[in-house]
């Protein structure tokens, strides 16, 4: 497990004492090198958190790890919200694998505690405010990055509607999208994880978001899903 310093932006530097990982040594000029051991990530977990996730190549496999490791609905943390930029061909099988309710996202869907929700293929998926709800919605617009789903266009929305009440996670893939809009999420105060290099089919993604300091804390594949379940939990 590795803990990466906190981008050195003024929002960002006034924030340093609520991140989920408490960091120490090289700053942020180095934002690629770890800078000690991650603390404190339950206390970041709240009953309404929402959990963004990206992922491209190899992301099958990676989301299935990560979602199978969750528990179910439980009554201290109300279980989070789970979105993820996947083909919703495998919406079926993941939703037999995990103890959330996997789905392939619909428009104008209010997130629903214990929920996983993919997005449609050739679509971009949001998060939007509608009253005191929180709401997905999907559109047609231009490719970002070339692509449409969007990570960027997800962890954007996250950021901007959820805030500090997210978390984001960023897997195996090639490219860079997500990278800018994991760094949106954590300069808003969500906690954000990026998979390691050695389980990454493809480093791409993870490696874009780290590069850029939108990661917070580096971790194995296999790690990720019960870090989040042990903080969720509480045990």
């Amino acid at each position: 497990m590795r803990a990466l310093p906190t981008p050195a932006s003024p929002a960002t530097r006034a924030r340093s004492g609520r991140q989920c990982g408490r960091t120490r040594g090289r700053q942020a000029d180095r934002p690629d090198k770890p800078a000690g051991s991650a603390r404190n990530l339950s206390r970041r977990i709240g009953p309404e958190q929402v959990i963004a996730i990206g992922a491209s190549t190899g992301g099958t496999e990676a989301i299935r790890h990560l979602l199978a490791a969750l528990p179910p609905p439980a009554r201290r943390s109300d279980r989070a919200t789970h979105a993820s930029r996947l083909h919703p061909q495998f919406a079926s099988r993941l939703n037999g694998l995990s103890a959330l309710d996997v789905r392939e996202a619909v428009s104008g869907e209010t997130l629903q505690r214990g929920r996983a929700y993919l997005a449609p293929g050739g679509r971009h998926m949001r998060v939007v405010a509608r009253a005191a709800q929180r709401v997905l919605r999907l559109d047609d617009q231009t490719e970002v990055n070339g692509h449409r789903p969007s990570v960027d266009v997800l962890f954007d929305s996250v950021a901007d509607v959820i805030g500090s009440k997210a978390v984001g996670v960023i897997l195996t893939g090639m490219g860079k999208d997500g990278a800018k809009g994991l760094l949106h999420m954590r300069e808003k105060g969500a906690c954000t994880l990026g998979q390691d290099q050695a389980s990454c089919v493809v480093y791409g993604m993870p490696r874009e978001a780290v590069t850029v300091g939108g990661v917070e804390l580096v971790l194995p594949l296999g790690d990720i899903g019960p870090t989040l379940a042990q903080a969720i939990t509480g045990q």
